[in-house]
């Protein structure tokens, strides 16, 4: 099946007047009614031409929005993939793979924390109440917190903060300041109860394993509820 020209009248129109051109011997109205049938379908091309350049301009557009848009959802996906969508810190296994990223490269102090009697809220004031609670201690957290401290929520009220390259002794402090912050004045939800969290802290060399630096503070957050909670142990 041969080709369709989709510039075919045009063509015959500029064949016939190229034609009529080579010719000296026409009078005055063949020259005249060639160049009007060029004149026709060169307005007709022109006005072709503007229509799909308007169609390909408003289909740019709307390729730029959906890139836009898919761009846009890329990154939420990315973002809920990666964070609780309760407290929008990061979630296990994110916390996991930061971790991990980080004894590639340098040494890493790491705070679990965990809230003490937790389910004792949950049963006197129900799990909404709990979820204001997790919400709050974050935020709390997040006022103490220096600005490259990586927050995250490993289990139901359970937590860490990875903190690359930080010395024990300053993770330490920083531990006991978020301690003092949890504890310093009762939560919001429910009113006036007061809320406490166990630390434990631990630091790893490079090249180590999230598996080590977490045994190693889970095993002091052991020790700070066996003295009987609301305390920091490294």
């Amino acid at each position: 099946m041969a080709e369709h020209d989709l510039f075919e009248a045009e063509e015959s129109a500029l064949r016939a007047a190229t034609d009529t051109h080579a010719l000296d011997s026409l009078d005055a109205g063949s020259y005249r009614d060639a160049l009007g049938a060029l004149i026709v379908q060169f307005r007709r091309l022109v006005r072709e031409t503007r229509r799909v350049i308007v169609h390909s301009d408003r289909q740019e557009r709307e390729l730029n929005t959906l890139n836009a848009r898919l761009t846009q959802l890329a990154a939420e996906l990315d973002y809920k993939a990666k964070h609780d969508p309760l407290t929008g810190a990061f979630n296990r296994r994110a916390v996991i793979e930061l971790t991990e990223a980080h004894l590639r490269d340098g040494t890493l102090a790491l705070i679990v924390l965990d809230i003490d009697h937790f389910k004792r809220v949950n049963d006197e004031h129900g799990h909404p109440a709990g979820d204001a609670v997790i919400v709050e201690l974050v935020a709390r957290l997040r006022t103490v917190a220096p600005e490259h401290a990586e927050i995250g929520r490993v289990g139901g009220e359970e937590f860490t903060v990875v903190l690359p390259c930080m010395e024990l002794q300053t993770a330490v402090a920083l531990a006991e300041r978020m301690r003092a912050k949890v504890a310093a004045t009762p939560f919001d939800m429910p009113a006036g109860c007061t809320v406490t969290a166990s630390f434990g802290v631990s630091h790893t060399p490079s090249g180590s394993t999230f598996g080590d630096a977490y045994g190693r503070a889970d095993q002091a957050l052991y020790e700070a509820k066996r003295r009987g909670r609301n305390a920091v142990v490294f």
